[in-house]
């Protein structure tokens, strides 16, 4: 996570493993606010208003792929090492989420031809790392690399990853 006033933390570079933390983050310190075309997700926190999750438009589009081929998807953020340090995107009820999870938000998607509602995809974190979280905004990216293993997105030549700020 990065935040205004910290060191960035090292990152996964671009063709390394999930784990490979001695590579510099490559534009992790953007203020994600000045990114163009980002989309705000549905807030889902109880009592939260604004949303504290976005998508940029390279996720929209890598997102739209991977619904095309594997149909409704989630995403799911855990505080682990190596997969879990990157959000995970899977089809809809592959990963069982429960108590110990936070629905942070849902991304809306104009509906496909013949559907009459918006397509949602759900963005859950454990609650241990919603607690470390809880006062960052995060937009969801897409940047060339592999993708984390148990990732829908890992043979796609493109991998998923978190910008962050804090919310003010």
């Amino acid at each position: 996570m990065v935040s205004e006033g910290t060191p960035e933390p090292a990152a996964t570079p671009a063709t390394g493993d999930a784990c490979d933390l001695g590579a510099p983050a490559a534009l992790a310190s953007e203020d994600t606010a000045a990114i163009p075309g980002v989309v705000d997700a549905r807030p889902e926190v109880a009592g939260e208003r604004a949303s504290r999750l976005a998508f940029t438009p390279a996720a929209i589009e890598l997102i739209e792929r991977l619904w095309t081929m594997h149909g409704p998807l989630m995403f799911h953020q855990s505080g682990g090492c190596c997969d879990g340090s990157a959000p995970m995107c899977y089809q809809d009820g592959e990963f069982k989420t429960g108590g110990q999870d936070v629905k942070l938000g849902t991304l809306e998607l104009p509906p496909t031809a013949g559907e009459p509602h918006p397509r949602e995809i759900g963005f859950w974190m454990s609650r241990e790392q919603f607690a470390v979280w809880a006062h960052t905004h995060l937009t969801i990216d897409a940047v060339p690399g592999r993708g984390s293993g148990f990732s829908l997105e890992a043979p796609e030549g493109q991998r998923f990853l978190i910008r962050s700020r804090l919310l003010t």
